[in-house]
Formats: C-alpha cells, structure tokens, sequence
C-alpha cells in the first residue's frame, strides 16, 4: 500500500493552489449559466422545465460518477484523476460554446459533469492528505473561499458576458481558466496520494450505484407524471440493492458500515445533503424572478445574485480556522439556523419586494452557509482513515450534488404544477410567482430540519482525535 508522501516533501500550498485553482472553475460556469438561461431558451426556444436539465444534466453526471471515481483515486493516484478531470472539464466547456442545439448543449454538459466528478471525488481528499487536523481547517477554508469566489464572479461576469458578447462567451471564458488549472496542476503538482493502492474496485457496485441515481433523479425530474412515480421507486429499490450488495463484498465502492458505525460521518452527510437542498435553487429562482418579474437585464441581475457568494468567500476562511478550534457541531449548527432564517426572509417575495430586501435576504444566507459549510467539511474529513480520504470526498461531493439535484428538482416541480411545460410569459407570471414562494417555504422547513441533524452528529473532535492518535 502506499504511503502518503511526507510533509516535507510536498509543498502544502502548492497542494493549496491547485485545488482552489479547479475548486474555482466549477461553480464560476455553474453560477454564471443561471444569468444565460433566458438567452439560451430564446435561442433554442426551450421550455422552463427543459432550462433546468442544463444544470440538472450536469448535476446527475457528477453524483453517478462521484464515488466510483472517488474510489478509484484513492487506489491509483488522486493528483492523477485530478489532472484528468480538469482536463475533460476544459475539453466539455469549449464543446458547449460550439453548441449548435438544446441537444448538443446537454450532452457537453454531461460531460462536464464528468470531468466534475474527478475533480469533486479528489480535491478534498488531496487537501487532507497534505494538511495535518491543526491546519486543515484553514485550508479547507481556503480552498470554499476560491469556490465562493467562482460562485461571486459567476453571476457578475456572466451576466455582463451573456448581455455583450452572447451566453458562449461563458464557455469559452471557462475554458481559458480551466486551461490555466491544468498547466498548474502539471507544472505545480507533483506529489501523488494512493492510501488504497492494491485493492480491488468493485464494478458491479457501481454500476447497480449508477442506475440507482439516475432511475430516482430522472423519476424526480419527471414529476408530477405518473411515470416519474414509476422511476423514483424503482430508483429506491436499485439503491436498496446497491446497500445489501456493498455489505457483502470486501472492498465495497462505498463502504456503507460508515453511515452506520461513524455517527460524525452519517450525520455530517446528511446535514451537507439538507443544507443545498435547501439553497442552491435559490439562484436559479431569483435569476429568473429578477429578469422576468423586475424586468432587469442579465447584468443587474448578476449584481444582485453575486451577494451571497461573495459574503461566503469573505467569511469561509475564518470559520474554516475556527473549526480546528471550536468544535464544528456548534458553529454549523448556528449557521444552519441562520440559512433557516434567509430562506424564510425569501418566503415574502412578491412583484414588489424592495431590492435592498432581497439583498438583507442573500446577505444572511451567505453568512450563514458559510458558518456551516467549512467546519461540516473539516468534521467529515477529519473522521475517516486515511485510505478512505477519497471516498469520503466523493460522499461529501455525492451529498452535495445530490442536494443541489433534489433543490433544482423541487423548483421544477413546482415550476411545471403552477406554470406548465410552456415559457415563461407575462400571462403566467402570476403562477410562476406563487412557485417560488412555495419554494422558499419547503426550503425554509428542510433548512430548519437539518439544524436537528447538525446537532445529532456528536463531538467530532474526539472522532479525529481518535483517529490520528
């Protein structure tokens, strides 16, 4: 088995640089396309419902992918499937700015989410390995703060690109800086992490893994249609197979037994999985409110939208330094409830909602999502062995994208009850308003629920503690 390298050997920053350097390339496309959606609609003349595979399409990928190749690199090289994946995510990018049609546009995106998927399952875990508990709060802090940078420039950038240059302009920006990411990674990085080099990769679990997700995540999507139904359950009973199956076998895709022997584990997924259920179609909806309802070009829009990502990228480092200090249970409980409290804010949007409200709103989301988010990652990494640094990164990843699945599914849904398959036009602004309120309103409970299961996780300080005694 492979030993991790020594400290003295790897340069921790360059560790650093590399990976804040992708960890900002895949939310900058992922928040600025919400600012191009109606421009791509009126191109390709696409419904609302099938504007919301662009980012869905992508999402499904990155979570069917996700821990198969989390597990991959934790048995033949994390930096290499690394490379890899900012390589396909760069190559996906100048395919979608080729884009000749809806169609086309997807498919690019699905790969994308491949390359997502490398990055996502490898990142984390190459930050864990390189930086000892005392610092890896920080470091973890840093590397969301370049994330929420990607998310604060995205709205911003993207919407001054999509109302001069056209929405392509996007892609070709995104794949200039992921060009950038791969000439560091190979000039920079040179270290290599394989704890669990020699083992076996169970490929049969993660293909019944593979088809469980997308049987549930397509049904979901497919909702309120009987069929959708269909698909969702047989989706559950696939996973349901996939869970029997890896306590079988001896070198599991996922090791299932973590949810249920590691309390800080179990309950840290979960919290992860509520919080971006409860938040990431928050951007989603308002773009389209702020241009449809208020009438306010791209630009505008992504002036307003860049607020919450921005207060992230400020405060994640500190909170990230404070986790390896205070135990992360108690701050990212609080700041769940203070993301409770934006969404519930959200909840009183109508055709007139004062602008400097709806800034407050994101304001305190942003502060409160990134009280949790960096200690929530430092309490998951910290309570797994170190050959399952991988896998662990690719469940947070799972847990993550997952949410974010589940959150765009929600404003779908809704979408489609109170609108329709149809475009969204002044006649049906009305029915398109009274879905997002609906939508707050389920996201406001879910945030509030996962508040109870922030808490339910324990001291994970002991934990890791433990684990590196």
């Amino acid at each position: 088995m492979a030993q991790t390298p020594s400290l003295t050997k790897v340069s921790k920053s360059t560790v650093l640089l590399v990976t804040s350097l992708a960890g900002f390339v895949t939310p900058f496309i992922a928040s600025s396309i919400n600012l191009a959606l109606p421009s791509i609609g009126k191109e390709f003349s696409m419904d609302a419902v099938m504007l919301g595979w662009i980012a869905t399409a992508y999402l499904l990928t990155a979570v069917v992918f996700l821990v198969p190749l989390g597990r991959l690199a934790d048995m033949y090289g994390r930096k290499k499937l690394f490379l890899w994946g900012t390589v396909i995510f760069t190559f996906a990018s100048c395919l979608s700015a080729l884009s000749w049609s809806s169609a086309v546009l997807i498919i690019s995106r699905v790969i994308q989410g491949i390359g997502s998927a490398m990055i996502f399952g490898t990142g984390t875990a190459m930050l864990t390995s390189a930086f000892p508990p005392g610092e890896r709060g920080r470091a973890m802090g840093i590397n969301l703060a370049a994330v929420y940078i990607g998310l604060s420039l995205g709205p911003f950038i993207g919407g001054l690109l999509t109302q001069y240059s056209g929405w392509r302009s996007i892609f070709w920006l995104n794949s200039a800086v992921g060009l950038v990411a791969v000439v560091a990674t190979l000039w920079k990085l040179r270290a290599e992490w394989a704890d669990a080099r020699g083992e076996k990769f169970d490929l049969i679990g993660s293909v019944i893994y593979g088809l469980g997700i997308i049987a549930v995540i397509y049904g979901f999507a497919s909702l309120p249609d009987i069929w959708g139904i269909g698909w969702a359950a047989i989706g559950v009973i696939v996973i349901i197979v996939f869970v029997i199956w890896e306590r079988r076998v001896p070198s599991p895709v996922l090791d299932v037994r973590l949810f249920g022997n590691n309390r800080v584990f179990a309950f840290s997924n979960l919290a992860a999985f509520i919080s971006y259920s409860a938040t990431f179609a928050v951007a989603f909806l308002l773009s389209l409110y702020l241009q449809y309802i208020r009438g306010l070009e791209p630009r505008d829009a992504g002036l307003i939208l860049v607020t919450m990502p921005v207060i992230q990228a400020i405060f994640s480092p500190l909170t990230g330094r404070l986790s390896d200090r205070i135990e992360p249970q108690v701050l990212a409980s609080a700041g769940m409830g203070l993301t409770a409290a934006g969404l519930l804010l959200l909840f009183f949007l109508d055709a007139n909602t004062a602008l400097w409200f709806i800034l407050a709103s994101l304001i305190l989301l942003g502060y409160g999502f990134s009280l949790f988010s960096s200690p929530n990652t430092n309490a998951i990494m910290s309570s797994v062995e170190k050959r399952l640094l991988g896998v662990a990164a690719a469940t947070l990843s799972t847990m993550r994208l997952s949410g974010q699945m589940f959150s765009l599914g929600i404003a779908m849904l809704l979408i489609a009850v109170y609108v329709g398959r149809v475009q969204i036009t002044p006649d049906n602004y009305p029915q398109f308003l009274m879905s997002i309120k609906v939508a707050f309103g389920i996201f406001t409970l879910l945030c509030f629920g996962g508040i109870f299961a922030s808490l339910a996780r324990g001291k994970s300080r002991q934990v890791a503690g433990r684990l590196h005694e």
